[in-house]
């Protein structure tokens, strides 16, 4: 190469040279962010974790609230779990650079070219599990265990609201109930039974514990405190015990499972199923008249006058989808659903959601698979 060739090849040389180099902040940038985006996995847990679980949460809320409204339309209630949550993410990056240094007698002159690509995919994997089989269906069918009952009024729920909602009788004395399909009113003792447990509970002088016995397995014994008790709640512990058809002189019970009046020294508690209480439920549904109408949904009872006082659950019904409800779901061309502001029937609806991991109504044999790559 002549000396002229060699020296216009090195002056283009140094010429892309200080092109390149003139923005020497922005290729930092570029690098900085590649290098940056290395590693996704620890930022998208943040996000992951609380929009995932407030899904399913908002999902669950939604399953629940449609098969209470299918009840009150003597509807199969079905349940569909998510079994599992997959979520992978990839990301490729790259940087390319090339240029060409012609010599000075050249058209084209010098050319320099940069690129950045990057490629990110989230593909979750979902697994659903239909809810079927012997141990869910006794889970749905058989009552709760009274045990879980009352520890869940020392666990503070109120005694009114849970016992309103998990029995159907208290040593015989009924609560409002949907059985055989007929929806019957509560009994007066019954709702003033249950108000005046409440302040009970709320003085302290209402307990449980559990007694573990060899030969009958774990027992669990319900406490009335005399000592140190206002004469105010004496006097309505004794009224329970009217009411109840308790024993006016003992303070402890054995509690036990039984739609019958129990023994002096017990305390007979008729506890509902899932199938029962989510029925009972189902009973404050505001079904639309055309529903009534043409016999498609079971009929209204109307609220006692205690129950009013006490704040009446409801369940909403409409053509149009409400603005910002707590749940709500579309059933035969119409929504129904629960206000935010209900604070009672929020309650409700969130401790149904509670009595079916109470109830186990999940089972352990092998169960069908649904999954399903969103992408």
């Amino acid at each position: 190469m002549e000396p002229s060739n060699q020296e216009s090849m090195l002056g283009s040389t140094l010429r892309l040279a200080r092109l390149a180099n003139r923005r020497p902040r922005l290729w930092l940038g570029v690098f900085a962010l590649l290098a940056g985006c290395t590693s996704i996995g620890p930022t998208t847990i943040v996000a992951d974790r609380f929009d995932y679980s407030a899904a399913i949460a908002d999902s669950w809320k939604q399953q629940t609230l449609l098969n209470i409204v299918k009840l009150r339309y003597m509807d199969l209630p079905v349940f569909v779990d998510v079994a599992s949550v997959v979520s992978g993410y990839s990301l490729q990056t790259g940087v390319s650079m090339n240029g060409t240094v012609s010599a000075a007698n050249t058209v084209q002159g010098n050319f320099l070219a940069a690129g950045v690509q990057g490629v990110y995919t989230d593909r979750p994997t979902i697994t659903y599990t239909p809810a079927t089989g012997q141990r869910f269906v006794q889970g749905l069918m058989a009552p709760i265990d009274p045990k879980n009952i009352f520890f869940m009024l020392q666990s503070g729920y109120a005694a009114d609201f849970l016992l309103s909602m998990t029995v159907e009788s208290l040593n015989g004395v009924r609560n409002r109930s949907t059985a055989a399909g007929a929806m019957r009113e509560a009994d007066p003792a019954f709702l003033r039974a249950i108000a005046l447990l409440r302040d009970v509970q709320a003085a302290g002088a209402f307990g449980m514990r559990v007694e573990d016995e060899k030969s009958k397995g774990s027992t669990a014994v319900v406490l009335f405190r005399r000592e140190g008790v206002p004469a105010e709640i004496g006097e309505k512990m004794t009224e329970i015990r009217r009411l109840l058809k308790m024993s006016l002189t003992r303070e402890e019970f054995l509690l036990r499972y039984s739609p019958a009046r129990g023994a002096d020294d017990e305390l007979a508690v008729n506890s509902r199923s899932m199938l029962q209480i989510m029925g009972a439920f189902a009973s404050y549904l505001e079904v639309p008249e055309e529903h009534i109408r043409d016999h498609s949904a079971l009929p209204a009872v109307a609220s006692t006058t205690a129950e009013m006082q006490q704040g009446a659950l409801r369940i909403h019904s409409g053509k149009e989808r409400p603005a910002e409800p707590y749940a709500a779901v579309r059933y035969r061309n119409h929504w129904f659903w629960v206000d935010q502001g209900d604070l009672t029937t929020k309650r409700a609806l969130a401790a149904i959601m509670l009595f079916f991991t109470l109830a186990d109504t999940g089972g352990k044999e092998s169960q069908p698979l649904i999954t399903i790559p969103a992408q």
